[in-house]
């Protein structure tokens, strides 16, 4: 199916396809094979617009992969200069899923967004926009990124969670 999936040559063939396969995925191997940019981005150009809008239902599942697939998709094409828009931010964001598969994706996405979109992205973390145990992973992942400067580390370092903020919002 991978196969018939990266040769679709049309969008709409490509998502015929894929949302006949994701209530399939059942592992996260599989789900992230199904994100290749390099493979997608001819199928995808010029219909970015409505790859959004599918993200977005894609997201909201009640399939954890299909989660996963859907944040995967906003990461690989929507933090781009050239399609990013905050809306994909917000998108990411509003995802509550208790899933370890969900979460660490969700993180995975906030971390690449603090490489590519700093400015947009390091709000969603200042206002506490995330889930406390993603919020920490998505940082953790930043400072772990040769992409970031040593400067912005720092600072994103003080935006941790801890237990004591938990407790004491004032802390």
């Amino acid at each position: 199916m991978r196969y018939c999936l990266l040769n679709a040559k049309t969008y709409e063939e490509y998502l015929r396809q894929i949302n006949s396969f994701l209530p399939y995925v059942d592992n996260w191997a599989v789900c992230d094979t199904l994100i290749s940019r390099s493979a997608l981005l001819k199928v995808f150009a010029g219909h970015f617009d409505a790859l959004s809008a599918e993200a977005a239902v894609w997201t909201q599942s009640e399939k954890v992969y299909t989660i996963r697939y859907g944040i995967g998709i906003l990461m690989n094409f929507f933090l781009e200069q050239e399609t990013f828009t905050p809306s994909v931010l917000e998108l990411a964001a509003k995802v509550r899923q208790n899933d370890y598969y969900v979460k660490i994706m969700q993180a995975w996405f906030f971390a690449t967004a603090l490489c590519k979109q700093y400015e947009a992205a390091v709000s969603f973390l200042e206002q506490h926009r995330l889930e406390p145990w993603t919020h920490n992973k998505a940082i953790q992942k930043a400072v772990e990124s040769r992409r970031i400067p040593e400067e912005r580390k720092k600072y994103l370092k003080t935006l941790r969670i801890t237990r004591r903020k938990l407790t004491d919002p004032n802390a």
